[in-house]
C-alpha cells in the first residue's frame, strides 16, 4: 500500500519541498496551509491539501478530521513543519506575543501529534517527526521567542520518545540550520505587531542590526542550504527501519551540536554572540 504523511506548514520552504519530495518519492502526501489561497495553490501544483491551522483547536480538530477522511482512517507518518518567528529582545517581548507563537509552535503541534498518536497505536505502527532547529540547541540573540518554542519542543519531544519507546511508534526531530525559506520576511508582521522598537532602550541596537537583517534584501547566509536538504533527511527519517533520534541539517546544527556538548556556559554565549 502507499505510505500516507500529513505535513502542516506546507505553503513554502520546507514544508512545501518536504511535501513535493515526499509525493515523487511515492507517499500520498496531504499538504496542509494556514490560507485557503496557499492551499489552493498546491492543488494547482498537484498536491492533495486542505486547511489546517496550527493557532485554531477547531482548524486543528476539522483538518485532522479530513485527514483521516482521505486516508480512511490511516496514517503512517505525521511531520509537524508549521512555526514562524517573532523577532525581537527578550526585555521587549510582551507576554501575549509568546502566548501566539506557542500556540502555534508548541500547544498546536502537540494537539496534533496527540491525534495522530491514538490513530497509529490502533494500526499498530507510525512515525511523527517534528521540526525543530539549530535554535533549538542554542539561543542567538533577538530569537528568544522562536528559541524558546523550539527548546520546550526538544524536550517535549525527546520524553515522548520515551515513554513510547515499547511502542511500535517512532519519534524523530529534524534539526535544520539556515535553510533557503520565507520565515524571516513572514516574522516581519508579528515583529510589527508586538515590538515597540522605538520605545525600547535598544533602539539603536534595532538600528544598527536587526531592522537591517529583517527589511533588507541579504544574500543567502554561507552556510544556507536549500530545503531539499532537509526533505533528503526526512525521507531517511521515514524510510529508515530504525530512525535516529535527531537528524542534523546544515554545518552549523552539527557545529552547535557539538559545542553546547563539549563547551562552558562562558565559551557558548562567547560562540552564539557572534551570530
Amino acid at each position: 500500500m502507499t505510505k500516507t504523511i500529513l505535513i502542516t506548514g506546507c505553503s513554502s520552504g520546507i514544508g512545501h519541498d518536504a511535501a513535493h519530495g515526499l509525493s515523487r518519492a511515492g507517499w500520498r502526501v496531504l499538504a496542509t496551509c494556514r490560507k485557503p489561497e496557499d492551499c489552493a495553490r498546491l492543488a494547482e501544483e498537484g498536491l492533495e491539501s486542505f486547511v489546517l491551522d496550527m493557532a485554531d483547536p477547531a482548524s486543528i480538530e476539522a483538518g485532522f478530521a479530513e485527514a483521516m477522511k482521505r486516508l480512511g482512517g490511516r496514517l503512517d507518518a505525521l511531520y509537524n513543519n508549521a512555526a514562524f518567528a517573532c523577532p525581537g529582545a527578550v526585555e521587549d517581548l510582551p507576554a501575549g506575543a509568546l502566548r501566539e507563537i506557542f500556540e502555534t509552535n508548541l500547544f498546536g503541534l502537540h494537539d496534533l501529534t496527540r491525534r495522530a498518536i491514538a490513530v497509529m497505536r490502533a494500526q499498530g505502527h507510525g512515525r511523527i517527526l517534528q521540526c525543530s532547529s539549530v535554535l533549538g540547541l542554542v539561543g542567538i540573540k533577538w530569537r528568544g521567542a522562536y528559541v524558546a518554542t523550539k527548546f520546550a519542543l526538544e524536550g517535549l519531544t525527546d520524553v515522548l520518545r520515551l515513554e513510547m519507546r515499547e511502542t511500535p511508534i517512532r519519534i524523530v526531530l529534524i534539526e535544520p540550520g539556515p535553510v533557503t525559506s520565507r520565515i524571516r520576511k513572514n516574522s516581519i508582521p508579528h515583529f510589527e505587531r508586538w515590538i515597540d522598537w522605538r520605545a525600547s532602550a535598544r533602539r539603536s541596537e534595532y538600528e544598527g542590526s536587526l531592522l537591517r537583517r529583517l527589511y533588507e534584501d541579504r544574500a543567502p547566509d554561507r552556510w544556507e542550504l536549500p530545503p531539499a536538504a532537509v526533505t533528503a533527511k526526512i525521507l531517511r527519517a521515514l524510510e529508515s527501519e530504525n530512525p535516529a533520534p535527531r537528524y542534523y541539517v546544515t554545518t552549523p546544527t552539527y557545529l552547535m551540536g557539538i559545542a553546547r556538548r563539549i563547551l562552558p556556559a562562558r565559551a557558548l554565549d562567547w560562540v552564539t554572540a557572534r551570530g
